[in-house]
């Protein structure tokens, strides 16, 4: 049952369906479309120019889409009946006057949202600013503006959370801080999007995930699925790797090789059922190592930079950043000289009429001169 403002419970926190923006020749966003869980964190990923803040955008609003639409709990963001208490967004961190303190920049929005001024010191201890509550934003590092715009988005207690880029500037007390805060939002409930463009920063907070290259989606599913699409290796030092290799094709793991070492190297087994194969076919296994694939590289190997830089290294053509060009030497004239740097020629000394003058000769005593006529 649906009523004003809201959508049947049934829908997803946010939702994107068929998302298009086209900004001029640029096009953004490209038919995109996703959903985010209730009770769920998600990671909105991509590189830096992949559309992802155009999206959250439009998701709240602020853009029109050239096509498609997007709703919160099943509605268009503009028909929320009570927006603040629905969702609360972070979309800039500097968007704070420098000269206001944190705790007047809230309180311009209380009574905004029907709220007493005291939640502005409520929220200033959620996100432990209640000591620079009366310090100018001006003085405040880029961590702390991330907080300060947190807690306006904390002001209503809204069930959603839209955060762009939330951990930037932090420092690593200040990133585990924002994970266990939005951890234990997500535990009452309520539903996190948190955009990035390094999955380490959200690896370990988030439940799913929403991947853009391009504008496009790429992935869109639990983090688990995603390590899954790589599996990890198990390193085997054995006394007979081939015979091991033969034992667990039979036991159907046919994903192994020999590495440069003389370990085998296994993909799609754990290291229980290793070393029972190898029991089961007489080998010794000396010891296992498993190797998990990062999550960056996978990452990494789904996207694809908007701004790809030139390659660096000695097969770059002249004049790019692989090396500077061969005109950067110094010019060959900057040695020294070849002949005019040696003993100065004989006419280098005092001029043959330098000496006293006609028919005088030097003075005896300081200022004086003997021997002079007239």
């Amino acid at each position: 049952m649906s009523y004003p403002g809201y959508g049947p419970p049934s829908a997803p926190a946010l939702e994107a369906r068929g998302l298009s923006k086209t900004f001029g020749s640029i096009q953004a966003v490209r038919e995109l479309s996703f959903s985010v869980q209730r009770g769920s964190v998600t990671g909105f990923l991509g590189p830096n120019g992949s559309g992802k803040s155009t999206t959250l955008r439009m998701m709240l609003g602020l853009v029109r889409p050239t096509t498609g639409d997007a709703v919160v709990n099943g509605v268009p963001y503009t028909s929320l009946a009570h927006p603040s208490r629905v969702v609360g967004a972070v979309l800039d961190a500097q968007s704070v006057h420098p000269k206001r303190t944190a705790r007047h920049h809230l309180r311009l929005f209380t009574p905004v949202l029907g709220l007493p001024d005291q939640r502005a010191d409520e929220v200033l201890a959620l996100v432990g600013l209640t000591e620079a509550a009366d310090r100018p934003a001006g003085q405040f590092s880029l961590g702390m503006r991330q907080r300060l715009a947190l807690a306006t988005a904390l002001l209503g207690d809204p069930e959603i959370l839209v955060l762009d880029e939330p951990a930037n500037g932090l420092d690593p007390e200040g990133i585990a801080w924002l994970r266990d805060f939005l951890r234990s939002y997500a535990r009452s409930g309520r539903t996190v999007l948190v955009s990035s463009h390094i999955i380490r920063e959200v690896e370990q907070i988030v439940d799913h995930l929403v991947i853009l290259s391009y504008g496009s989606l790429v992935y869109q599913g639990s983090i688990d699925q995603l390590r899954q699409m790589r599996p990890g290796h198990v390193l085997v030092a054995a006394s007979d790797p081939p015979a091991l290799a033969v034992a667990l094709a039979a036991r159907g793991v046919t994903d192994t090789r020999i590495g440069p070492d003389g370990r085998l190297v296994v993909t799609g087994s754990s290291e229980p059922d290793i070393s029972s194969a190898a029991a089961d076919a007489g080998v010794t296994v000396f010891g296992t190592t498993a190797e998990h694939i990062d999550l960056e590289q996978v990452f990494l190997s789904m996207t694809t930079s908007q701004y790809v830089s030139a390659p660096v290294g000695p097969n770059q053509p002249q004049g790019q950043w692989g090396g500077p060009p061969q005109q950067y030497g110094p010019p060959q004239q900057y040695g020294p000289p070849a002949q005019q740097y040696g003993p100065p020629p004989q006419q280098w000394g005092p001029p043959q009429q330098w000496g006293p003058p006609p028919n005088q000769q030097p003075p005896t005593q300081p200022g004086q001169w003997n021997g002079g006529q007239g």
